[in-house]
């Protein structure tokens, strides 16, 4: 490494955000990027570690030391060069990615990770600047056309890889822009929108094709995301018109929770209300929109969606914020002699956390009521979490522990328990795993229908970005041989 020395004289610097008060005005990022002279200080950091467990911890294997090394030495086209190798689009996973890479940092054993995911960002973010990112046109065309269904991380990626080989790829999207969960689950405060636009540029550049407002199979709800008038075509229609479909339409049934006063008015799924937003602040008119506006707001589910719930709602100009969680408030610290390099359970704080709201732990919704059909509290009572006999941790109410709280919007976000099974599962008769998904393997990423592949959240349930990308890649890859009997494309 340039600096052998740096880990030990260089402290840790990410960027700082805006101050609340000025990023609750409006929808715009608030985490500027790192500058030049900062990322490069910071890739000093970088250790001659032997192994790096940071590449294992990412998803894609981002060759994570090189490109620090690069930074460091100023070489930032060759650092952009050696992070694209892996990854199709680090300006979103430099954004929204949790890093788990930095918690397999050699140097989280015992001091602070190194700042990948800031320098991730900053090397793709000065790379759009430059205009280093170009289309990259194949040498010939194979003659052979793929089908992607899904729009989101793993449809782009899959799509822009089976492009760059010379196949003629089409893209079918549901809804009226580009993105999936990108799009329509991820608030532009955290992703701002225009940087999906530019990428579908590159990507119709490169030879795809994008077919908006095309639903693949019946489908019976979206929770109210789109507004478009859609247009249908039959699975098996698809198939034989493509020389090979890909399904990359994600895991969007949401975790309900049938409790008395479900049906009460004010009562919403999580993707219900963080989509209408960011149609909003696109430009979109909706005829009606769920506000938490002047609201006590109930939010049920503790992971990223639940966050990004608190974020919107505080923008939206909540009275009062409340986030529970069923599970039991996790530690401050983890011991990192245990856990490292695996990713650990331990108290995360969101930036939209940080900007305003109650959390409570152990807690389950009992209840909800209402006056004249419209929800104004919730009952709910604490819960312990004990082993049983076999091993397996169980919940318990607590007695005499039951209370009441004011609440005019309730949003769940307790995760989603798989793809929808109506449309594309049934017309096709595909065989799924036991929570649903379409089962396919990571090694041809092949369904039980000849020439039918999928990769991301419909295959391997719900995840993060980064998987999503890595899943669209590898199954490129898995296309391009059965296309072709052999395949240029990394795995």
């Amino acid at each position: 490494m340039g600096s052998p020395t740096g880990f030990m004289r260089i402290q840790r610097k990410t960027p700082e955000s805006l101050p609340t008060i000025n990023r609750l005005k409006n929808y715009k990022e608030f985490l500027p990027t790192l500058k030049d002279g900062d990322a490069s200080v910071q890739g000093a950091r970088c250790m001659d570690c032997g192994i790096p467990f940071c590449q294992s911890g990412c998803p894609v294997n981002n060759i994570i030391p090189d490109w620090n090394d690069l930074v460091y030495a100023n070489s930032w086209k060759d650092a952009m060069v050696s992070l694209h190798s892996t990854n199709n689009f680090p300006e979103f996973t430099g954004r929204v990615c949790p890093a788990p890479c930095e918690e397999s940092c050699t140097l989280n054993i015992n001091s602070d990770a190194v700042a990948i995911k800031s320098i991730e960002r900053a090397i793709v973010d000065k790379a759009w600047t430059e205009g280093w990112i170009v289309p990259q046109m194949p040498g010939k065309a194979s003659g052979k056309s793929v089908a992607v269904v899904g729009s989101g991380p793993a449809g782009l990626s899959c799509a822009q890889q089976l492009a760059r080989v010379g196949h003629k790829v089409v893209v079918f999207e549901k809804n009226d822009r580009i993105g999936g969960l990108l799009r329509y689950g991820i608030p532009d405060f955290k992703l701002e929108k225009s940087l999906i636009d530019r990428r579908v540029e590159q990507l119709e550049a490169e030879g795809v094709e994008f077919r908006y407002g095309v639903c693949v199979g019946n489908i019976e709800s979206d929770n109210g995301v789109n507004n478009l008038s859609r247009k249908t075509i039959k699975p098996r229609e698809l198939s034989s018109q493509f020389d090979a479909v890909v399904l990359a339409c994600g895991s969007e049934m949401s975790r309900d929770l049938p409790i008395p006063g479900r049906q009460l008015e004010g009562v919403h799924f999580a993707m219900e209300f963080l989509p209408q937003q960011n149609r909003v602040v696109s430009g979109d008119r909706l005829s009606s929109q769920i506000s938490a506006n002047g609201k006590n707001v109930v939010v049920i589910g503790g992971g990223d969606t639940g966050s990004d719930c608190v974020g919107t709602s505080n923008r939206q100009g909540a009275r009062s914020i409340t986030q529970f969680e069923l599970m039991p408030m996790p530690p401050a610290e983890e011991n990192k002699p245990l856990t490292w390099p695996n990713w650990p359970i331990k108290l995360r704080s969101s930036s939209s956390h940080e900007e305003g709201c109650q959390r409570d732990w152990a807690v389950s919704t009992k209840e909800f009521k209402g006056i004249n059909g419209k929800v104004n509290s919730l009952l709910a009572e604490r819960v312990v979490w004990k082993k049983n006999r076999d091993g397996k941790m169980v919940m318990e109410s607590m007695p005499d522990s039951q209370f009441e709280i004011k609440a005019d919007l309730v949003l769940f976000a307790m995760g989603f328990l798989g793809p929808v099974s109506s449309g594309i599962i049934k017309e096709y008769s595909l065989e799924t795993d036991p929570r649903g998904n379409i089962l396919a393997n990571i090694d041809d990423y092949k369904t039980s229908q000849p020439n039918v592949f999928a990769a991301g959240d419909v295959r391997r349930g719900q995840s993060l970005v980064v998987w999503a990308i890595r899943e669209g890649r590898q199954c490129a890859r898995a296309v391009d041989i059965a296309l072709m009997g052999t395949s240029s494309l990394p795995r």
